[in-house]
């Protein structure tokens, strides 16, 4: 079955330590893997697409620990980072019908109440980085996120992202 696309561009977000060298690197998960890349395999920025989105990836990180995001000291607490992605034919694991493309259940990022697994999505985002897509716009799988909270996987390949703007924690995080 041939992977659906959907269009994606514009200004995205990326929550990042503020003591990484460049936010904007995906050799990290290159090595480590994500939910779209095993590990070993090709590099990939995860992004988000909105500050909701952005502020539930936090929360995640914070889950099961004994303190939160309030507790941060400011000069570690996570920065966003904002970004432009050139519009482009992205893989879609956005709409019902690219979930199924994919082979994906059209409740994604859930299969019967329970989390699919990024052993799942690997494949489908080494498929589409072997076809030469420029990345896949996946709902968000992050605790928390909206059915509309979507997130981008970035395929670097020989190109480079660059930060448009770098923003503090407490000039991002806390709604006003």
């Amino acid at each position: 079955m041939s992977l659906r696309t959907i269009e994606r561009g514009g200004r995205y977000l990326r929550v990042a330590d503020p003591d990484w060298r460049d936010p904007l690197d995906g050799s990290h998960s290159e090595r480590h893997g994500g939910r779209w890349n095993p590990p070993g395999s090709f590099p990939v920025v995860y992004l988000g697409a909105s500050l909701a989105v952005a502020r539930v990836n936090v929360r995640r990180k914070f889950a099961g620990l004994p303190y939160g995001p309030e507790d941060v000291e400011p000069d570690v607490a996570p920065v966003l980072v904002t970004t432009d992605i050139t519009t482009g034919d992205f893989v879609d694991v956005v709409s019902d019908e690219g979930c199924r493309a994919a082979g994906l259940p059209e409740s994604y990022p859930r299969d019967e109440g329970e989390d699919v697994v990024w052993e799942r999505c690997q494949p489908i985002g080494q498929r589409a980085w072997d076809e030469s897509f420029p990345g896949i716009a996946c709902r968000s799988a992050a605790p928390g996120a909206g059915s509309d909270d979507e997130e981008l996987a970035w395929f670097q390949r020989d190109r480079i992202l660059e930060a448009a703007e770098t923003m503090s924690f407490e000039d991002w995080f806390w709604p006003t």
